[in-house]
């Protein structure tokens, strides 16, 4: 199978990356800037392209099995963002041309407004409003692949907070949607490592019990 990966110079796309490689995929990672990305491997294709423009992408999307999506974007506080949106709004119309009809994509809980009151005080009150913005951008993405890519096999993958650890074995537990804390879930706090993240995504690659989903993601 042959993976197009998006945002692999991040932390969550090298590991993506690697992880794929080891169990026998051929990857090829689009970046803005392939020195970033020091992978070297036989079955990895490092190719530098524009991902606001679908024709820049187009090329490289042919003759790919799914397109991969770790992209992030600076947090900027004091005006919107627009990237989330208009990176996906570059990638759909090169999927279709391309004749892919597969994509997994990175995002976030918290995307959808007050899904964070029964969080920490510290987190309601300073972490969520500092990335307020951002967050609506992510929504924009998920409401935009449920309502205008039908035709399309998606996943979006959102997990609570990334915390730089070594990738886990640990369970990892989903939920369509966002969690809502309780005494019987896991709790909002439980971060998730990178890796386990990219575990996960390539663990979509054989189970379609999340396609056309959004999904919250855990480690138990």
């Amino acid at each position: 199978m042959k993976l197009l990966i998006l945002g692999a110079t991040g932390q969550t796309g090298q590991l993506l990356v690697r992880q794929a490689l080891e169990q026998g995929y051929v990857a090829k990672a689009v970046v803005r800037t392939p020195n970033k990305l020091t992978i070297q491997h036989d079955n990895l294709k490092v190719v530098k392209a524009n991902i606001f423009s679908a024709d820049s992408l187009q090329g490289h999307f042919n003759d790919q099995d799914v397109i991969m999506s770790c992209l992030g974007f600076p947090i900027r506080l004091f005006s919107g963002h627009t990237e989330y949106t208009e990176s996906m709004k570059a990638i759909i119309p090169a999927m279709r041309k391309a004749e892919v009809t597969r994509i997994i994509a990175m995002s976030s809980w918290y995307t959808k407004p007050k899904t964070s009151h029964q969080t920490s005080w510290m987190l309601r009150s300073f972490l969520t409003p500092v990335i307020h913005n951002l967050l609506i951008n992510m929504q924009e993405v998920e409401n935009y692949l449920s309502n205008e890519c039908k035709d399309l096999n998606w996943t979006v993958v959102k997990p609570p907070g990334l915390q730089k650890a070594p990738r886990t074995d640990k369970e990892l537990l989903i939920h369509e949607g966002y969690y809502e804390p309780d005494l019987d879930r896991t709790p909002v706090a439980n971060p998730v490592t990178p890796g386990d993240i990219a575990r996960f995504m390539l663990s979509l690659l054989k189970d379609d019990s999340c396609n056309k989903k959004a999904v919250a993601v855990v480690t138990v």
